[in-house]
């Protein structure tokens, strides 16, 4: 009797995690590239994971940019050219990737206050209504780190 009680004690468990919640989709590695001259705008990339349902991403939102687009690079006759998208599929365990040179947001007016802090929240708008909260770490562009501390010439 005991062989079959303790069969059933070792199931249980895995049959209960079957009856979970399903997978959400999420946003990760989510990050912005400040635009050297600040009359043009930042580019903004990250990954969207799919749950266990298909969905759509809707648009992407924040507080700390004057206005947000998705964009798409693509190439036509022989020439690169972006053009904007009003919604991505996030295929059900699938991922999309906005990376550069493919799909990626564009950011016009980044707010001084998310330079600073070096980060920014976006909201990342859902074809099922969810709305997903991500901060998005935010990289200065190339060729504009920090100037070097002056040196010390006192000894001369």
């Amino acid at each position: 009797m005991r062989g079959p009680l303790a069969l059933i004690a070792l199931a249980a468990p895995l049959a209960l995690t079957a009856c979970g919640d399903p997978a959400p989709t999420y946003i990760d590695q989510a990050w912005v590239r400040l635009s050297p001259n600040k009359d043009r705008p930042s580019a903004g990339y990250f990954v969207a994971h799919g749950g266990d349902s298909a969905t759509r991403l809707r648009g992407v939102l924040t507080d700390y940019a004057l206005k947000v687009e998705m964009h798409e690079s693509v190439e036509d006759n022989g020439v690169m050219t972006m053009k904007p998208i009003n919604s991505v599929d996030i295929p059900a365990k699938g991922t999309v990737t906005f990376a550069p040179g493919g799909k990626h947001l564009m950011l016009w007016g980044v707010n001084d206050t998310a330079i600073s802090r070096g980060k920014m929240q976006l909201t990342f708008l859902l074809d099922n209504g969810d709305r997903l909260l991500v901060d998005a770490v935010i990289r200065k562009p190339e060729g504009a780190a920090a100037t070097p501390a002056p040196s010390d010439n006192s000894a001369n």
